[in-house]
């Protein structure tokens, strides 16, 4: 794939054979598909796709068609995660409207198919982008596929989740108390070693919640290694990975792509102190004033405050994935060093934090 470094996209990109933790019943999916999925015929050829560190995801391909398989990981697993259901449900409402999303075909929440709930959507080709300094790409093509994904974004945000199917997909009001109270309960259900910052998050975010003003379907995880691009435009075809989706203060979800201008480029999504214009990506003020014209917003306000959510979260999340490698049921041998990232992602929240007047 187009868009990364070779050693990047070698250990992110492309597929490898099923790991053994991960292996199950082809014979049984080949039959389920056959019952399930309209056009389905084998024979089936199952990999694993190397990205990800939730849920598995597989490449299923046949003489006529490839698919792809998301799966709950098996073991213990943490409340609410891995929710495969609620990923289906979204690209369902969502592809029928044109939003970018892979088709999906079929869900199956009978743990007696293949030991966990699994669902099949279609594999969509094209480019994806591991590394946010997009280093194989004109200055131009950079700002296009910026633009691309922050009106996609946009977008989204602009749909009203009653119109769409999606007006139970989750509870409205008090989007980021909630988000901080599950965020807190998931990090003590994951809790290796104790932090002392993460204390003071978890004391200071939830009595400085700032005040909810819309309502609409987010996306959790928006970022560009998270979308494939068409292979010859800079153009979103499939956002991907909607685990974290819910309804909710669509400012989550754009601050927490805007944080990418504040995090190191470490070759992923990072862009801090980087010569942006001459790479020709946007700067966060460009961003934002782009945001803001297609949802109809005069201006966001101080994003301190959403900084240091989306850092706590991360650190949350990171802490899920160390909490897996204990349990042993991290889903990529990189899980261990995501769980690394725990404490600075949690010094920078509270660096943000500071700057909001913590």
């Amino acid at each position: 794939m187009a868009g990364a470094s070779a050693s990047t996209d070698d250990v992110f990109g492309g597929t490898k054979p099923v790991e053994e933790r991960h292996r199950f019943d082809e014979a049984r999916l080949a039959e389920w598909m056959k019952a399930n999925v309209s056009g389905y015929e084998g024979p089936l050829t199952v990999s694993q796709f190397k990205g990800g560190q939730s849920n598995p995801s597989f490449r299923l391909d046949t003489p006529t068609h490839s698919y792809v398989m998301r799966r709950k990981p098996l073991g213990k697993l943490l409340p609410s995660a891995h929710a495969v259901d609620r990923e289906f449900k979204v690209i369902s409402a969502l592809h029928p409207q044109g939003f970018p999303v892979a088709k999906p075909w079929a869900l199956c929440v009978d743990n007696d198919v293949l030991g966990s709930f699994f669902y099949i959507m279609d594999n969509v080709e094209g480019r994806i982008f591991w590394n946010g300094t997009l280093p194989q790409s004109s200055p131009e093509e950079r700002r296009a596929i910026y633009e691309a994904e922050i009106s996609t974004l946009a977008r989204l945000h602009n749909y009203d989740p009653d119109a769409i199917g999606l007006s139970d997909f989750g509870k409205p009001g008090n989007y980021f108390s909630r988000q901080i109270d599950r965020w807190t309960k998931q990090y003590k259900a994951s809790e290796t070693r104790h932090i002392e910052v993460v204390e003071k998050l978890i004391e200071w975010l939830p009595r400085t919640v700032p005040t909810q003003e819309r309502v609409s379907v987010v996306h959790g995880d928006y970022r560009i290694d998270n979308m494939i691009f068409m292979s010859n435009e800079p153009r979103v075809a499939a956002v991907l990975d909607w685990e974290l989706s819910t309804l909710g203060d669509p400012l989550a979800d754009f601050t927490y792509f805007l944080s990418h201008w504040v995090m190191p480029p470490e070759g992923r999504s990072g862009l801090s102190g980087l010569d942006l214009k001459s790479l020709g990506i946007p700067s966060m003020e460009e961003a934002v004033a782009f945001y803001c014209k297609i949802t109809k917003r005069d201006g966001l306000p101080q994003l301190d405050w959403y900084f240091s959510y989306n850092m706590f979260r991360l650190a949350c999340i990171t802490q899920g994935i160390a909490g897996r490698v204990r349990d042993g049921t991290a889903s990529s041998a990189r899980a261990m060093e995501a769980g690394s990232r725990t404490e600075p992602l949690a010094n920078m929240a509270w660096h943000f934090a500071q700057r909001a007047g913590a």
